[in-house]
């Protein structure tokens, strides 16, 4: 999964150096991920990604539908992106 994310201070694009995290759960969750729910990504500037799947992915997710969350360290802050669904046959 790719997803786009641009930090910026004042208009002007700064580097992250944590790697992003994901979270991911079933549609019929309730609330916001938790602590133990990230797992770390990674970037390929503009892009953070995180390989799903059985051979050699980060996680393996059951077939569902699923909401997919971003998060990562962009200077002082800390933002938490719901990046939209991901359908897992």
């Amino acid at each position: 999964m790719r997803v786009t994310a641009v930090s910026a201070v004042g208009g002007s694009p700064i580097s992250v150096a944590a790697p992003p995290q994901f979270a991911f759960q079933p549609t019929s969750a309730t609330g916001n991920p938790v602590e133990g729910d990230w797992l770390a990504g990674e970037w390929a500037s503009p892009h953070a990604r995180i390989l799903i799947g059985p051979n050699g992915g980060t996680v393996t997710l059951e077939p569902g539908e699923y909401r997919v969350w971003l998060t990562w360290a962009a200077g002082a802050e800390t933002p938490v992106y719901r990046a939209g669904t991901i359908t897992v046959y």
